[in-house]
């Protein structure tokens, strides 16, 4: 079966991820879980190194060879994109192929909390989405963007390992730069970004200090920032951003964020009672008086006390999500009791 085909059962199947590995049959990703698709064999050396061979070029091939890691996009015109990447494992190949619609989703469509149509429209400021991988980090700054592009006139520039959805120019100007490819590294696409004239800019992934350092100065530029980390809460992210950079720092940048942090998005996705599909559940910390005091005098801490008490401002902590959409019916109490640090206030809530 030919590469070509796997990817439409994945698309027709509503498959995240295509994992073709020697030793096992093409395993697809859906709603979280690992499915072998049916009536397939496990996969010889030669056939996944078949795959290998169609869906890179020579260059990549090269590389490939001398660093055994290996990142890139991949098109079926009119059909769908990819990200793929691929590994050595025991000396033989290994591909995983992340799968991307070429349509790019609403706020509407993925149920997101409806203040980020809000959130995406600000005019400065830092705006860190969070989550573990695979829970819809890129998909929901993808959906903010698009929003973004319909409502207001902006040059938006993005930085991405790989490029994952493409935009088409509404009412917006739209750059997309792949790292690697078009640019040498997240930093220095930042840097040299803040001459092409932007009004926005979207880092794939906000991680290592001269990243930081770059956003959070054009945050304070008057640039919309919008990234993506891989924390679980509000109070972990900021404890992050702030702790990769040396103690000597730390008070200037807690001042820093305090100014210009908008938001931090936390998503969990949670398989649904109805066996197909997931739920998505949020925690929301916006910036106001109370946040920006207690980021700028370090007590992280009480960041979640602080969220608890602001439902009206549209905060809302894990807990509350995780028990609004188990009372909807949309969740069982055992996803719900998984998908939390904190049972023991769940149970309160439930």
């Amino acid at each position: 079966m030919g590469i070509r085909e796997l990817v439409e059962i994945a698309v027709a199947k509503r498959a995240s991820d295509l994992h073709l590995r020697v030793g096992s049959p093409p395993t697809l990703r859906i709603d979280g879980r690992l499915v072998a698709i049916d009536g397939l064999s496990p996969l010889k050396p030669k056939e996944v190194e078949a795959y290998f061979e169609e869906l890179t070029t020579a260059e990549e091939r090269s590389k490939f060879a001398q660093c055994h890691e290996l990142d890139l996009q991949y098109s079926f015109p009119n059909f769908t994109r990819c990200r793929i990447n691929v590994l050595l494992q025991r000396s033989t190949l290994s591909i995983a192929i992340r799968i991307i619609p070429f349509n790019v989703p609403t706020i509407d469509e993925l149920h997101l909390p409806a203040i980020l149509k809000e959130l995406a429209l600000k005019r400065s400021g830092l705006i860190l989405i969070t989550g573990a991988t695979g829970c819809g980090k890129s998909s929901t700054i993808a959906a903010m963007i698009d929003y973004l592009n319909e409502n207001e006139e902006r040059n938006i520039i993005t930085i991405e390992d790989p490029v994952e959805y493409v935009f088409r120019n509404k009412k917006c100007l739209i750059v997309q730069r792949n790292v690697g490819q078009d640019t040498e590294s997240f930093d220095i696409a930042l840097l040299h970004g803040l001459r092409h004239d932007p009004d926005v800019i979207v880092v794939g992934e906000m991680r290592g200090l001269k990243t930081m350092q770059a956003a959070i100065r054009a945050a304070e530029t008057g640039h919309l920032v919008m990234g993506t980390m891989h924390t679980s809460d509000a109070a972990q992210t900021i404890d992050r951003v702030i702790n990769v950079f040396p103690g000597s720092q730390q008070e200037q940048i807690r001042s820093e964020l305090a100014y210009i942090i908008i938001a931090v998005i936390s998503q969990v996705l949670i398989p649904s009672t109805g066996g197909t599909g997931r739920v998505l559940a949020c925690e929301i910390m916006l910036s106001n008086n109370a946040i920006r005091n207690l980021i700028r005098e370090g007590k992280i801490h009480q960041l979640y006390s602080q969220m608890q008490v602001s439902s009206r401002e549209g905060m809302q902590t894990l807990n509350q999500s995780l028990a609004a959409v188990f009372k909807k019916g949309l969740i069982s109490e055992d996803q719900a009791y998984a998908s939390t640090s904190r049972p023991d206030e769940l149970k309160t809530l439930l």
